[in-house]
């Protein structure tokens, strides 16, 4: 497995909406990547109380040539432009080291 990390660093007055994020982007990115080996993508929110991140999702893909693949094909220009239909926040996205 390989994982790819994104989050979304909170800001005061950032918006982030939790629901088109779950309902629309996600389904969005897992029909986008499917093919690339995308097998899962945990999405995780801050608990209450003062935290450093509006929300990350832990995607997790058959290998390293998968994640280079997704990111790498035409159609993530659509998975990208969607961020702005949730958040105002400019995505953080890293590779773990599996």
């Amino acid at each position: 497995m390989a994982t790819l990390i994104v989050s979304y660093p909170l800001t005061e007055g950032a918006r982030f909406d939790r629901e088109y994020y779950l309902s629309t982007h996600i389904p969005l990115a897992r029909s986008t990547w499917g093919e690339f080996g995308l097998q899962s993508a945990e999405v995780l929110f801050p608990a209450v109380g003062p935290q450093p991140l509006a929300g990350l999702v832990i995607l997790r893909f058959n290998n390293q040539a998968g994640i280079d693949a997704a990111l790498t094909s035409p159609r993530t220009a659509e998975v990208i432009g969607d961020v702005a239909n949730f958040t105002d926040i400019a995505p953080v996205i890293f590779r773990a080291d599996d």
